[in-house]
């Protein structure tokens, strides 16, 4: 289907190095798009060129109930206190909604825990759409270019509360970890 052309994942190795650089284990221990969704995170490939009349992203949007969209460009020109807004996406937080984001120039890296709290690092690059679920502790870095432009999508008002780490007493985490840490097929 292609996905894996925008959208690709990997367990991150230990370093300490700049964290827009892959972050590969070595050896590299990629990770499937079906293990992702088995943590509950949905993906799509979408035509990024063609985003305000592709059926597909319509028929996403009508069937999730994405009725509130906007845009977000983070890169040094477009975002004001740039290195500040980077460094505070890259803490590690959840929340009570879905964070979706669509990818329609550019790309970046949206790191989330595996059940074994271990770090997958997924590349969302152009075309790429990714939900992840509400209650999943995640970070987001741009990648070295420096640049993503990302449709936001939100059901209703949108919710921009990130809840830093740890925040396992609210509802919208133990429904999370009942969902897709406890209970999902292995």
């Amino acid at each position: 289907d292609g996905r894996e052309e925008v959208i690709q994942a990997w367990y991150m190795g230990d370093s300490e190095e700049d964290q827009r650089i892959p972050h590969h284990k070595d050896p590299k221990e990629f990770v499937s798009l079906d293990k992702l969704a088995e943590l509950g995170i949905l993906s799509w490939r979408l035509d990024a060129d063609n985003y305000e009349t592709d059926e597909d992203l319509k028929k996403i949007r009508e069937s999730r109930g994405y009725s509130y969209m906007d845009f977000c460009e983070v890169c040094p020109e477009k975002l004001p206190n740039y290195e500040v807004k980077v460094k505070s996406f890259f803490e590690e937080h959840l929340h009570t909604d879905e964070e979706i984001r669509y990818c329609v120039a550019g790309s970046g890296y949206f790191d989330v825990r595996d059940r074994n709290e271990a770090w997958i690092r997924v590349w969302v690059k152009k075309g790429g759409m990714i939900v992840l679920p509400a209650g999943i502790y995640h970070r987001f870095t741009v990648d070295s270019d420096n640049y993503i432009k990302a449709m936001r999508l939100f059901v209703g008002e949108p919710v921009w509360t990130p809840y830093n780490r740890p925040h396992d007493h609210l509802p919208a985490r133990k429904e999370y970890v009942d969902n897709f840490m406890i209970n999902a097929s292995a």
